[in-house]
């Protein structure tokens, strides 16, 4: 599909806080020059004046990998056959990468491209992290979590001094963890949990790279709802104090976007929109790109401001 920053504005889809792009999804199966089961999320970066995206595909063996996609002349996304980032054969990494590697979240801090991806294996999910300079080869860092943790994205800056990262271990509820050297991380603490009745009230995770912004950390987070017909997948938002990322300064009562349209209700995983990349500009415009239906990438755009009114707007318990 053709992209470009002024036809993704044109067309408002509404019923959302975030409008979809009409030319929706932005990269499906078909739209590959190589043979896969499907294609999940997408985490994104502005690398050399373009946006690229870190695309999770299952191969037919049923292993993920993550596949860098990049714009063409045209603006088509052209996903590389080969993977950026695969399983690894290395000891250390074998048994827990058996899997797979998938939802790879980019931040850019100290002059290095960090990629926090979960590693899949035969103990489940564990966190890692790699790195690149260039998005031509990637050195991986090691396992930083304990079994049963995934959703992981890291601070863009330092907090207090230390490296910071937001995740979900198997409780359902995001909590943030420290590093002195992103090795070795501890101090986990609880930053917010599913609330009963609501949208997010069976689990959350941690979407998109924290954005710096007046208020704090605006921080776009997955929420689930478990129902008789299945899980519910939506996209909230919440605004975190700058030094004190537990201390809660708004959150979204409602989604700012669900899955309303066939791509996003049809596939592996019916009803979901799952957020793994976003870039602002500096005009305020934000572009989401998610996984929808855990079978195509998808980009919608919204107004910073609209998101942190909608965080504002909420009268109980964060």
């Amino acid at each position: 599909m053709i992209m470009n920053s002024s036809n993704l504005l044109t067309k408002r889809c509404g019923r959302d806080i975030v409008h979809r792009w009409e030319h929706n999804p932005l990269i499906g199966i078909n739209d590959l020059d190589f043979n896969c089961a499907d294609i999940h999320n997408a985490g994104v970066v502005y690398f050399r004046g373009e946006v690229l995206l870190l695309v999770t595909i299952e191969h037919l063996t049923g292993h993920r990998a993550i596949h860098l996609a990049r714009p063409t002349s045209d603006g088509i996304y052209k996903v590389e056959s080969k993977p950026f980032l695969n399983q690894s054969e290395e000891h250390k990494y074998r048994r827990h990468e058996s899997r797979g590697v998938l939802d790879g979240r980019v931040t850019f801090l100290d002059g290095v491209y960090y990629i926090l991806y979960n590693a899949f294996g035969d103990y489940g999910y564990r966190l890692a992290l790699a790195r690149t300079k260039d998005f031509r080869s990637v050195e991986r860092i090691g396992l930083i979590s304990e079994p049963d943790t995934k959703a992981g994205v890291l601070f863009p800056a330092k907090i207090k001094g230390r490296y910071a990262r937001l995740e979900r271990p198997s409780d359902g509820s995001i909590w943030v963890t420290y590093s002195d050297d992103l090795l070795h991380w501890g101090g986990s603490e609880l930053v917010i949990s599913p609330r009963g009745g609501f949208w997010d009230e069976s689990r959350i995770g941690a979407g998109a790279t924290p954005m710096e912004i007046d208020q704090g950390w605006l921080v776009l987070y997955y929420g689930v709802k478990d129902t008789s017909a299945g899980p519910i997948y939506r996209i909230g938002a919440v605004i975190l104090n700058r030094q004190e990322p537990t201390k809660i300064v708004g959150r979204t009562n409602i989604p700012i976007l669900s899955p309303r349209e066939n791509y996003e209700r049809i596939g592996d995983v019916p009803n979901l929109v799952f957020p793994t990349g976003a870039l602002a500009d500096n005009d305020g415009n934000l572009k989401i790109f998610y996984g929808a239906a855990n079978s195509c990438i998808c980009v919608g755009t919204t107004k910073i401001e609209k998101i942190v009114e909608n965080c504002f707007e909420s009268k109980v318990e964060y």
